[in-house]
């Protein structure tokens, strides 16, 4: 189970002062949070098994709706007569979607709440879903994927937010941790579910199934999550006054060096999985069954650090400290595939590469939870809007990224490492130039023991 939520650290405060507040969680009283029906209910601040697994599946709807249709794109090509270059549109679009709705949503969780922005955001997902299901035409399927994503972007932005709302410092470093054991698991199984979909229906099958989730999902959410953010700490105001909301966030250097180091350091990730199918299967010869094999275990790499971080790590190792080494980790490992793929090192086989890029990948368990924390620690009363900015932050700067891993061509897995490499450095140095964390020992870094 997570630790207790600390309170809320006052800015105002000495280091010293919210370090000894971060160790009185421990012995914390219960708190109210206030119920779906608007009456506060008195829970403990230690939240549920339940509502831990809520948000750990809102955060995994994105890898569900990206890899779970990763297999059926050749069908989809022949049966609406399209080309593949169109149906990969398919796929931007509903990360695109999932970029900008995040800008939407998150003021909208800040104003209203979180559950009725929530709950409204599955209602469309799930009727965007059903119409991906029913699409005619390639063109419909975009339209109606780009409905999807935007919808799907409430379950990311407001989970983060939940999680703002209940948590603080270390706790809240050590949920994300396992909210990535949970969320974590999505892309491992996603392609998985879908190859098997294949094999029973054609390719709408994978839509019917995510609509279910969806349904399943927001009657949970409906039954047994309640409302996190009382009507006093909301925002009123509207898209002009979210705007300058974000401006200030952006404001802040430090929110900003957190969420820009994070959105490098996912663009690294993402770069890994837009290229290594090509580079593992075309370029070293593996099967496609090799390639699944090694994707699930660079995935479990990554949950497994996680968790380290979250049950080891924090509470004994400043954030700081923790996030300057996940980032070390993926430059070292982003610079070593670098040099075998210029052939530095010679001829060298699948095995090498292999173990360069788990080792990346597994840092991503150090480096995205944290950043995310540090940089929520720095918003007090617009959670929504900053978990907005992050999200959006993140997936723009890895839709940017991706296509840039295939500019030298199919004979060379040069430009993956370029790009992996390129946005490591480039988030260590917003880490260290923007951040600054030898100016400040974060009392929410360090628990006393």
């Amino acid at each position: 189970m997570p630790e207790q939520r600390a309170p809320r650290p006052d800015t105002t405060r000495d280091t010293a002062t919210q370090a000894k507040t971060a160790t009185q969680t421990k012995t914390a009283p219960q708190t109210a949070v206030p119920s779906h029906t608007g009456t506060a209910v008195p829970v403990l601040r230690r939240i549920s098994l339940l509502v831990t697994f809520i948000l750990g599946s809102l955060t995994a709807i994105p890898p569900l709706a990206m890899d779970m249709y990763l297999p059926s794109l050749p069908e989809v090509t022949g049966a609406l007569h399209a080309p593949a270059a169109t149906v990969q549109l398919t796929l931007t679009a509903c990360l695109a979607g999932m970029a900008f709705g995040q800008l939407v949503v998150g003021p909208m969780s800040d104003r209203w709440g979180r559950r009725r922005p929530l709950l409204a955001g599955l209602a469309v997902f799930i009727v965007a879903t059903v119409l991906c299901a029913l699409a005619p035409t390639v063109e419909t399927l975009i339209t109606f994927r780009l409905a999807q994503g935007l919808a799907g972007a409430a379950a990311i932005v407001i989970a983060r937010a939940v999680v703002r709302d209940l948590y603080d410092g270390v706790a809240m470093a050590r949920f994300f941790s396992t909210l990535m054991l949970i969320s974590g698991v999505a892309p491992i199984v996603a392609p998985l579910i879908g190859g098997q979909i294949l094999r029973v229906t054609e390719w709408r099958g994978v839509f019917v199934l995510l609509a279910v989730i969806g349904v399943v999902l927001a009657g949970v959410v409906w039954a047994k999550l309640p409302e996190t953010l009382p009507a006093a700490e909301r925002h009123g105001g509207g898209v002009g006054a979210a705007l300058r909301s974000m401006r200030g966030l952006f404001a802040d250097r430090a929110f900003a060096g957190y969420t820009l180091a994070g959105g490098f350091a996912f663009a690294s990730l993402f770069a890994y999985v837009s290229a290594s199918p090509f580079v593992i299967q075309e370029i070293y010869g593996a099967s496609p069954q090799t390639f699944s094999l090694l994707f699930g275990i660079n995935s479990v790499g990554l949950v497994l650090v996680g968790q380290i971080n979250g049950k080891v790590l924090v509470g004994r190792v400043g954030l700081d400290r923790v996030l300057a080494v996940g980032l070390a980790v993926v430059a070292v490992a982003a610079t070593a595939l670098l040099l075998m793929s210029v052939g530095v090192f010679g001829e060298v086989g699948l095995v090498p590469v292999a173990a360069a890029l788990f080792v990346l990948m597994s840092a991503m368990g150090i480096t995205l939870p944290n950043t995310q924390a540090l940089a929520l620690m720095r918003t007090r009363h617009a959670a929504g809007s900053a978990s907005a900015l992050l999200g959006t932050t993140s997936f723009l700067i890895g839709a940017i990224a991706s296509p840039l891993v295939g500019v030298a061509g199919e004979d060379t897995a040069v430009p993956m490492a370029v790009v992996q490499l390129a946005a490591a450095l480039v988030a260590a140095a917003c880490f260290v130039g923007m951040c600054r964390p030898w100016n400040r020992r974060a009392s929410v870094e360090v628990a006393e023991s």
